[in-house]
This record gives structure tokens, sequence and C-alpha cells, in this order.
């Protein structure tokens, strides 16, 4: 009973904390829907924590979007990936509002996007920002239709709470957002790490996935460990909201060694600066082989992050010979829903029979200085920093293919692959590019700078690279229409392009030796030309598109259609 109260008084002092830091019903919803989430704030995606919410909007597109305070428009962006077609809004109080992946603006502000793209003759707008008399909203106005544009995975409006002065993204649902969630989160699986070169777990000197028993609703438990030195866990674990099958982050994470705390994060705040540092929080190399998401219980030395709270050696547990411990893992969602896994663990004789050699190559890696190798025609650069720690790098080049170690290490920063090609035509060259290949069955183009005798590209991911040639053109497909035909009461036009080689580079459509702005749904390959942006003068129309893919080559087509403007 005390202990229930005691909790009952943490959360309620949490809350009305929290109710005094942020201003709460000054933001109101940005749907005329109920709210039911996709995606909470800080998941763990790729590369990055969720900056927002992603809020359902029934899978459809097309629901009004309401601006969520008074305030003005200081930003808009349309681009083909991230969040599409996105609108920012400063308000008075110090935050800023951001709606993503929409499919239209308000008839004001597409106007006026829209001149901007015919001028610039691009879809992608790049970050056009207003002064605050220019475009000025009220609470609840209408200033987009919901969409699925840039990086989105399906119909849903990605919503953002930032500080408007240090540009740090904030949890939405600390304003009073109402989102109903009596589930608590769930303990998929748990991974116990040996730490140094004198750590036992269960004798050996490795990972090991856990079993773990639920015992009732939010209490889970596991079986017994022994071990010695330093150790640390990780857990797989998510989150569902009420009416949702989606599985979503959680809020907060806790463990208590012996009932004293010696770890604590939530994401309440981050800056998008430190966001990358989340390869460094999951365990990284499990990801990238088995894309399951174990997050540490423990810092890594590395990690700017500044989520973490009252860590206590960073979180990493040194276990005596012959005492026993009880580690406690707390999961949270932002609704306070707890669930608690127990962890037994036994401090053992350690047993340093069982030693591991040392994988080392010719090519050793001192993270704090600049690195360059080269094997035979290709050559790698990394600068200072672009690792966490030391490594040795293996690094080799087999028929033709560059293996730059495993992909399963983090990188800080980018670093530069270089192909010498000067053994090459200058034909050969015009078609050659650089591909990533760990999956040989699907390349990837990497962007390929060509100079003189060497094409290089940058990259933050380690893995296996080749040069490949492309010499096929990109396809082009008229849809819903053929050469010849009346288009009087279509009200769109559009074509489907692709490339099986090198990926679509760029793309030129006009209508009469006229410029025309055509949106590329990426997901479907699919371009859309509304035929209400332009005047059409006379019935008789020469349709033309040109397209390139990454390696020189070109594609175009052309068709008349006859269509009578309709006032």
């Amino acid at each position: 009973m005390k202990k229930t109260l005691l909790i009952s008084f943490v959360l309620l002092h949490f809350l009305c904390f929290s109710q005094e830091k942020y201003p709460q019903n000054y933001f109101s919803d940005p749907l005329e829907i109920p709210i039911l989430l996709s995606g909470s704030f800080g998941e763990l995606r790729s590369n990055h924590f969720h900056a927002g919410l992603d809020i359902k909007t029934q899978s459809k597109e097309g629901l009004k979007v309401l601006a969520a305070a008074d305030g003005y428009i200081s930003r808009i962006k349309v681009q083909q990936f991230g969040y599409g077609k996105a609108i920012y809004i400063t308000h008075p109080n110090g935050f800023t509002t951001v709606y993503g992946h929409l499919s239209k603006f308000a008839d004001k502000i597409e106007t006026h996007v829209k001149s901007v793209q015919y001028k610039t003759e691009s879809y992608e707008t790049g970050n056009l920002t207003f002064k605050k008399d220019e475009f000025l909203v009220q609470k609840g106005e209408i200033i987009a239709l919901s969409g699925d544009t840039g990086g989105s995975g399906g119909p849903h409006l990605h919503f953002e709470i930032r500080n408007t002065i240090t540009e740090n993204v904030i949890n939405p649902l600390f304003f009073g957002l109402k989102v109903d969630d009596t589930i608590a989160p769930t303990f998929l699986d748990l991974k116990v790490y040996a730490l140094n070169t004198d750590s036992r777990v269960n004798q050996q000197r490795k990972s090991f996935q856990i079993p773990l028993k639920n015992i009732e609703n939010g209490i889970y438990t596991s079986e017994r460990i022994t071990a010695s030195g330093l150790i640390g866990f990780g857990v797989n674990v998510i989150d569902r909201f009420n009416n949702s099958n989606n599985k979503n982050g959680i809020f907060s994470l806790e463990m208590l060694v012996n009932g004293n705390r010696v770890y604590y994060h939530d994401v309440e705040e981050f800056s998008f600066a430190e966001s990358k540092y989340l390869n460094l929080l999951i365990d990284y190399e499990h990801y990238k082989k088995y894309k399951k998401k174990y997050q540490k219980t423990y810092k890594e030395n590395a990690s700017e992050l500044t989520i973490f709270k009252d860590l206590i050696n960073n979180g990493k547990i040194d276990i005596k010979e012959a005492l026993n411990y009880t580690i406690e893992i707390i999961a949270k969602d932002f609704k306070g829903n707890t669930s608690s896994l127990k962890i037994p663990v036994a401090g053992a004789k350690s047993n340093s029979i069982f030693t591991e050699q040392m994988n080392t190559t010719d090519y050793k890696i001192i993270a704090k200085n600049f690195n360059k190798f080269k094997i035979d025609n290709v050559t790698v650069a990394f600068p200072k920093n672009t690792f966490y720690e030391d490594i040795y790098l293996d690094f080799k080049i087999d028929n033709g293919i560059a293996k730059i170690h495993t992909p399963t290490i983090p990188l800080d920063k980018s670093y530069t692959l270089t192909f010498d090609v000067s053994s090459y035509s200058e034909a050969e060259k015009e078609h050659l590019f650089i591909a990533n290949i760990e999956y040989s069955r699907y390349p990837r183009y990497q962007y390929t700078r060509k100079k003189d005798s060497t094409f290089y590209t940058t990259t933050k991911t380690l893995g296996s690279y080749t040069l490949l040639s492309d010499k096929v053109k990109p396809t082009i497909k008229l849809l819903y229409f053929k050469d010849q035909q009346w288009l009087s009461n279509s009200e769109t036009l559009k074509v489907m392009i692709s490339d099986v080689g090198s990926d679509i580079k760029n793309y030129r459509a006009t209508i009469d030796d006229e410029w025309i702005l055509m949106e590329l749904n990426h997901k479907k390959n699919i371009l859309t030309y509304n035929f209400s942006d332009k005047k059409l003068v006379g019935s008789k129309h020469i349709f033309k598109i040109v397209v390139s893919d990454n390696a020189g080559n070109t594609n175009e087509l052309s068709a008349t259609f006859f269509k009578k403007q309709i006032n």
C-alpha cells in the first residue's frame, strides 16, 4: 500500500511539474478526428529517434490538417523524401509546431509554393522562410490536407512541437494532447553482455540472450545468471496504445541493482544533433544482423545523448564473487503504465581459462586520428573520430569487390571510398557507378562523383562496394491515356517511370514546350501533373518527358493529347 502511494505521489509530482514547464490546453489537436497513434515520440528508428507523433488518418489521404494554435507559417519545405510536404508554424509562446507528409497545402499556401516551383522548375523547394506578417494562421484554421508524401510508410500526419530558439524537439504529449493508453509496455527479449576481457557471463566472455517468463500483466522474470566482472543488459521492449496494433516505443527505461537506481533515461526532449547516438544506445550489431533493437541499460563512453539521468558507473554492473544481485529493469510509457523485469544474478568465481584471441588485421583504426588505406585500385579515407573506438579494420579486395569491414559497426561521420578507373575507356566510364552490394541481389546506387581517373563516394555505412555498369535506359509508360486521345474530362496526367540499374536521377516534363510540375510518388514510381496548374491555349497539345538515370542513360517520350479548357 505504501509503495502504491509513493508511486502515485511521484507520478502526480511529475505531471504537475510538466504542466508548469509546458503550457496545457494551448495546442489543440491537429486533426478533426480522435487521436490514434501509429508512432510515438522518441521511438527507435533507423539511425535516429522519432521526433514527433505519427497520427493515424484512417488509412487515407485528404483529411483536414488544422493549425494547433495561433501563429505564423515560418517555413515550408517540399522534398521527395524526409517529411515530404511540410509546414512549420511559429507560435508566440516560444514553440513551433511541424506538420509533415502533407498531400496539399491550403489554397493561399499552395499558390505561393507552386509559384516558387514553377519559377525554379523544381518539385523540391528547399526551405522557404517567411516573415511574421506573411502567412498568419489562427488556431483551428485549415492549413493543409493530410497525405503520404516523403519518406512516409503510409498515410498519416507527422506532428512535432519544437523549442523555437533551440530547435530541440519535445514530446507533444507533455502539452496536454490526449491519447488513450492503459496498456503497459511489453518485454520481448533480454540480453546480457560481458563488457571487458575479465568479465564472464555463465562462465563465458560473450553476450547471451536470456529467456523471459511473463508472470502476470506487466511482471516478468528471467532465469538465473552467473557472472563475474563488469556486465551490462539490453532489452527489446515495445509499447502499444489503446485501439492500435502498432508496436511503439516506450517513454522511459530504468534499472535498479538491489533496489538502487543505477540507470535511467527518458524521451522528454532531444536535439537533432544528438539523435545519431541512438546507434550507441541500441545493440547496433544485433540490429544490423537480425533487425531487432535491444536498448542498452548502460551508456557507451562515446555517447553524447542528453537523455540519461542518475547514472552510476554508466549503468555497468560490477559483479563480485559469492554475492547475489537482483537486477530490476522498469519500462514505462508516457501515461505511467509500467512493466518490470527482474533478473537474478549470482556472483561466480571468474574463470579466466577461456580466453579469446584478439582479431587483428593489417589495418588498425586509431579513432582520434585520420586513417587512410589503399589496396589495388581502392582507397578508403576515414576522418578523425569517424569510429567511436579503435578497431582493426577488415579491408580487402576480391574480384573487384571492396569489402570494408562489415556494416555492424556504427560510424559517427562519413568516410570517402575511391576507385581508380584509369583502366576503363571514356565510353565505359560514362556508364560506371559505385554501388553498395551488401545484398548482392539488390545493389544500391551510391552517389558517385567522377573526376578524371577516379570515382569516389562518401558514406556512413561499412560493407561491400564495387563498380557496376548500367547501359539500359529508364522506362516511361503513359497511364490512363494514349497518344492522340482526348482528355477534356481528365483532372490529371500520369506517367510511370522506373530504372532497373542505377536508379532515376532526374526528369523533366513539358506541355507545348513549357515546363510542368509533375509530382513523383516514389513508392509507386508514378508522376502526376494537375491540369489546374496552367490554363492551356487551344485544344491540341504536345506532352514530352525526358528521364535520366545515374549512369548517363536518357529516355524520352512524346504524346499528343486534345483537351478543351473547361472554365
